[in-house]
């Protein structure tokens, strides 16, 4: 079976178990996905949920966020951890978007790159989810369960993991099946202790495969 053969299989599948893929966390504008994944960096998705509805009553605007104190955004992100770093970025690209992209979420990996904590994990998330650009959004269920699966050669390198799922999976299909392999990796394909006999993907799955022999 080809890669691409594998990576149609796999979305296929993927979309029987979950044919809603949406973004684990909650958000309602541009601005509020794009904070809300930056605090989720070594932190749950259910805990960024827990504190961000306190962070966006309290600056609901984006002019609020820039003349907030990063010492009160940290207090109300502590939770999340990394709570001094995190509440820094946030005001400085709050700052940034204000100062230099008249209050947008920018639309392109170049530019989103450039703003305080935003890695390519970020940009893509944001280009998959609010402007419906193709995407990967390499996070560890996606390196994990695209490794196991053999859709990549199991390396942990998540730049590697992204070039390598573009190469095989449609590009129309890549930022949803990026959010149906956080809901399986949480609920079948664990990083501990996969599922493997109850698994639709076992078929063509090589982790399965091996396990088996």
């Amino acid at each position: 079976m080809s890669p691409k053969e594998l990576a149609a299989r796999t979305v296929a599948a993927l979309k029987e178990i979950y044919p809603d893929a949406i973004c684990s966390l909650t958000y309602t504008n541009p601005l509020q996905l794009l904070i809300a994944v930056r605090l989720s960096a070594q932190c749950t998705d259910a805990r960024v949920n827990q504190v961000t509805p306190m962070l966006f009553e309290k600056y609901p605007t984006l002019d609020d966020l820039c003349n907030a104190d990063a010492e009160d955004i940290g207090e109300i992100i502590k939770p999340c951890g990394l709570f001094n770093t995190k509440a820094r970025d946030i005001r400085q690209l709050a700052i940034m978007l204000r100062d230099q992209y008249g209050g947008t979420v920018p639309d392109s990996m170049e530019e989103l790159l450039k703003l305080p904590g935003v890695g390519r994990k970020t940009a893509n998330l944001i280009l998959g989810d609010v402007y419906g650009q193709p995407a990967i959004v390499a996070d560890t269920h996606c390196i994990r369960i695209a490794g196991r699966i053999g859709l990549t050669d199991g390396t942990k390198d998540p730049v590697k993991v992204e070039k390598q799922l573009r190469s095989c999976v449609d590009p129309n299909e890549g930022s949803d099946l990026c959010h149906r392999f956080v809901l399986f990796g949480r609920d079948i394909c664990t990083a501990r202790s996969p599922k493997c006999g109850n698994c639709p993907l076992n078929g063509f799955c090589r982790y399965a495969h091996e396990n088996a022999l």
